[in-house]
């Protein structure tokens, strides 16, 4: 069952903050060039964004709750729960300056009603999905760590009362 959450945990994280990665990095400059302008990428992506942030929020539940599972170390702890606290708060953020960003344009026409409007609040969406992203993967590392300590928890007494049987037929044999 652990596997299987993991597994969940880790696809919702990676959907959502790989598929921004990727639009980002790939998509949005392949558009460009694919449609000769940044405005006609920019309607489409308009569109995207609406998805990858049903993504977040999606991947939020899924972190909430690995968040609330048990972790010894308190700093750890309280280092993901404000990793996810941030992920959220700029979540929301992102959907506040997407609604700003639509005020300013005419889907319809395909045409930027308020351009300084629009190109500020852009900056501003761009620049919080950057530090949404860099969370997300202080989330992952963090993640990963409270991961591996609760494996050694459960499994280093096993393997150690193994190692000790194994020495004890050992000196047994060379007896």
């Amino acid at each position: 069952m652990t596997v299987i959450w993991r597994f969940l945990v880790l696809v919702a994280l990676l959907f959502w903050q790989g598929g921004f990665f990727f639009y980002a990095a790939v998509v949005v400059p392949v558009g460009q060039e694919e449609l000769g302008n940044h405005i006609a990428q920019g309607f489409i992506t308009r569109k995207v964004t609406n998805h990858l942030n049903l993504a977040g929020v999606a991947a939020l539940v899924f972190l909430g709750a690995d968040v609330a599972l048990p972790d010894r170390v308190r700093w750890r702890r309280w280092s993901r729960g404000l990793a996810w606290l941030a992920l959220a708060v700029l979540l929301g953020c992102l959907y506040w300056l997407h609604g700003r960003m639509d005020a300013a344009l005419n889907p319809e026409e395909r045409f930027v009603l308020d351009p300084i409007t629009f190109r500020s609040n852009h900056r501003v969406y761009l620049w919080v999905s950057t530090i949404q992203w860099a969370f997300g993967l202080a989330y992952l590392v963090l993640t990963l760590a409270a991961w591996r300590a609760a494996d050694r928890q459960i499994f280093a007494p096993k393997l150690e009362k193994e190692l000790l049987d194994e020495e004890k037929t050992e000196v047994e044999r060379s007896r």
